[in-house]
């Protein structure tokens, strides 16, 4: 089920890069605030939720060498500090988004009033969870790393049952992905599979993030995702993770590859005006002959087509034998369309597009010719 909310939509993933300190999560939110402003793209700043005390069994609480466990130790917040930091969110301007990892952090998710859930890629057979999350009725975005089709399928199905909106992005977890891991072809075949849904692109790629926003976006994926952090506190910044410049320039190839595809690729577009002007002067214009009087049925044999075109000349385009003249006109002059007997008529709007177009008839005079041109 597809959702407005959904397109365009940047999910800045903060993760666990605030440490466990209120102070840097507000801080990654405030830089990214001022980024996503600057550059009037709608984004969300996602957490993750944990209710750390019951997520990990009390005898493995002490395991060091469990990275997993450690690293979800390490950067507890209270959930007083998360409400602090949505706060921060909305007042950004930005769309409060959370991956839930367990039954308390949804409750915690409807209680803050976050507006988009995550389904993380480890989670997508977690129906226990995904049971929970329904209940809610927000709006859903799931990554499909590492799943299988029928995972896929499975629960594109289970939401759409319940009407409520899902985006699926296409994501390799791979913690930092080569570009020659990206598999953006993906993208094609989800949007195939399922088309009643926005399809996105979650990247964890480093070298080059220009090039896979302009591959994505013209694929048809409409929301994106990275990972942000700062540089602060002598903290080492994880190579799949994006800095505030980077994240800038994330988001102004966004902008180049809109500009790139243009409109809507439902319909055929309607060429502009200087377009359709140059195209004009290529094509051929209807010349007579011999001397035609008024009256004369035209044929084929009757006239020529030479370039260039005149104002008020017929083309190509309308000549058709059989069309008689209203007035006579003189060998190698050009055809007019209001000099032919048309059911258009004199004030038809082909008749003022023919008037329009082309070159006028009269030279420029050698002053115009050579006259310095002002840039």
């Amino acid at each position: 089920m597809r959702a407005s909310i959904f397109d365009n939509l940047f999910v800045l993933e903060m993760a666990n890069n605030h440490w466990g300190r209120v102070e840097r999560g507000l801080k990654i939110i405030a830089d990214y605030g001022k980024v996503v402003r600057y550059n009037n793209v709608r984004a969300a700043m996602k957490f993750q939720f944990r209710d750390v005390g019951r997520f990990i069994h009390k005898d493995f609480r002490q395991r060091t060498d469990i990275r997993y466990i450690k690293k979800t130790l390490d950067t507890e917040l209270s959930w007083d500090d998360y409400q602090k930091m949505t706060q921060a969110v909305r007042n950004a301007s930005m769309i409060s988004m959370a991956t839930p990892f367990d039954e308390v952090s949804v409750e915690k998710c409807v209680e803050f009033g976050i507006q988009i859930i995550k389904i993380a890629s480890s989670d997508i057979k977690d129906w226990f969870l995904i049971e929970k999350i329904a209940t809610t009725g927000k709006p859903v975005i799931i990554s499909t790393g590492g799943s299988s089709l029928r995972d896929l399928d499975d629960i594109v199905s289970f939401f759409a049952k319940r009407n409520i909106p899902l985006a699926i992005n296409h994501c390799v977890s791979i913690y930092p992905s080569e570009d020659s891991e990206l598999e953006m072809n993906q993208i094609d075949f989800l949007r195939a599979r399922y088309p009643e849904n926005v399809v996105g692109f979650s990247s964890h790629e480093y070298r080059d993030w220009h090039n896979s926003m302009l591959v994505a976006y013209a694929k048809g994926a409409r929301t994106f995702e990275r990972h942000v952090d700062i540089e602060a506190d002598g903290i080492a910044v994880s190579p799949y993770c994006s800095l505030p410049e980077q994240v800038d320039g994330w988001f102004k190839a966004f902008h180049k590859a809109q500009e790139l595809c243009g409109g809507s690729a439902a319909a055929k577009r309607v060429p502009p005006e200087k377009e359709v002007r140059y195209l004009d002067g290529l094509v051929r214009g209807v010349y007579a002959r011999r001397d035609l009087p008024a009256g004369h049925v035209l044929s084929d044999d009757d006239v020529y087509l030479a370039v260039p075109l005149q104002k008020g000349q017929i083309s190509c385009r309308e000549m058709m034998k059989g069309e008689a003249l209203i007035g006579a006109v003189a060998k190698d002059a050009p055809v007019a369309f209001r000099n032919i007997d048309s059911p258009y008529g004199a004030d038809s709007a082909l008749a003022r597009m023919i008037d329009q177009r082309g070159i006028d008839a009269e030279a420029p005079s050698e002053a115009a010719r050579t006259a310095p041109r002002l840039v």
